[in-house]
């Protein structure tokens, strides 16, 4: 069976990436959405794209209030205002949830029907407008995937929503935009990154394309995360991470993700916990659960990462490069969900639907060994035996 490998049409990073990208954007007069959040509005980052537009007198219009994990409403409000101002493409400068929120506008300003349609869709009839995303974390990797997470508000649960026509045409790396984000979102979506990487390695939809991104996005993660968290003013470390998060969303848009995905998304959706760290403390119950589906990838990980040492068995690899997954969460205190403040009653009394929900997504059926909703009650179960 012939291996199929998507991404961005177009990656433009370093100096004079900004200018450069007129060339690849619409031209006059087709009018931009711009996306992005309060508070790249307050602090003025957006003005990294707007002076360039109005220079090359481009017009565009801002909607600056993606402050939260995306949902259904948020898209619609979006999709109005994209209509009432007669835009024609789309521009996202954010977090995942901005470039999520772009993903799903776009493909209703230009298909009929609401998001919750379009759950478990691979395709559509009609093209979506040019979207450009612009990466503000060292992230989600939504950048450079053919999917994107809403929440349906009525149904409380997060839809993973996947086509190619999702992919967004042009991507914009700039580095340089992460430096200010503090050390929670650092690490949530630092963390993220490394799971991403993870989970396509570990996917039985892995091919060798993507391996190649995933080790890659790992080793430079394993290096540069706790350096970021001691010192976020490490600009070196900080442009690192910006390329280990491209690298695991291209990873994972071939290959996909497994359990801790699929397991992490009914937590966030019912107790409002940030994706990436509702991941990050699902990791390790996870990781020793699909060791023994993959033990000669885990070794190869410990060995990229120099936990292994000379001499070790597989096996021995393997819990080496566990306890380092361990010391990782460790050092960038990760919290239990009891430390975050959710209650182990009311997380029991979910634990059903929330297995229910994963399995659901499609994301756990994934892994090298089948796995049942027992499996991840258990897991969820064990998250409170620390």
């Amino acid at each position: 069976m012939a291996h199929t490998f998507i991404m961005p049409e177009m990656i433009l990073s370093g100096r004079d990436a900004v200018q450069q990208s007129m060339g690849y954007m619409p031209g006059p007069p087709e009018k931009a959405l711009l996306l992005t959040s309060a508070h790249h509005v307050e602090y003025g980052h957006v003005e990294v794209i707007t002076e360039v537009l109005e220079r090359e007198g481009r017009t565009y219009c801002i909607y600056g209030q993606i402050n939260q994990e995306p949902t259904d409403s948020m898209v619609e409000e979006v999709i109005r205002l994209y209509q009432e101002e007669q835009c024609s493409y789309f521009i996202a400068l954010g977090g995942g949830s901005v470039i999520d929120v772009m993903k799903a506008a776009a493909l209703l300003v230009s298909n009929p029907g609401s998001i919750a349609d379009y759950a478990g869709k691979k395709k559509v009839s009609n093209p979506l407008p040019f979207m450009a995303a612009v990466p503000t974390t060292a992230g989600t990797g939504s950048e450079a995937t053919q999917f994107t997470i809403i929440t349906d508000t009525k149904r409380n649960i997060k839809m993973l929503i996947g086509m190619k026509e999702l992919m967004p045409k042009l991507v914009l790396l700039m580095p340089e935009l992460t430096y200010t984000v503090p050390r929670e979102v650092t690490v949530s979506t630092g963390m993220d990154s490394l799971i991403h990487a993870l989970e396509a390695f570990l996917s039985k939809k892995a091919q060798p394309m993507s391996d190649s991104f995933a080790v890659s996005a790992v080793k430079r993660i394993f290096q540069n995360l706790p350096i970021v968290y001691s010192d976020g003013a490490d600009h070196a470390a900080r442009n690192e991470m910006a390329f280990a998060a491209l690298e695991a969303g291209i990873a994972f848009n071939n290959s996909s993700v497994t359990l801790i995905h699929g397991m992490s998304r009914p937590i966030g959706a019912l107790f409002h916990i940030p994706h990436g760290l509702s991941n990050a403390m699902l990791l390790q119950e996870c990781l020793y659960f699909m060791a023994d589906s993959a033990p000669d990838r885990l070794a190869a990980l410990s060995e990229a990462v120099h936990a292994a040492e000379n001499g070790m068995s597989e096996k021995e690899k393997v819990e080496a490069f566990l306890k380092k997954i361990s010391a990782l969460c460790g050092f960038c205190a990760i919290p239990t969900l009891e430390e975050y403040g959710v209650g182990r009653e009311e997380f029991m009394r979910q634990a059903d639907k929330m297995a229910e929900d994963a399995l659901a997504s499609g994301s756990p059926q994934n892994l090298r060994k089948n796995i049942e909703k027992k499996d991840i009650i258990s897991i969820y179960q064990k998250l409170w035996q620390k």
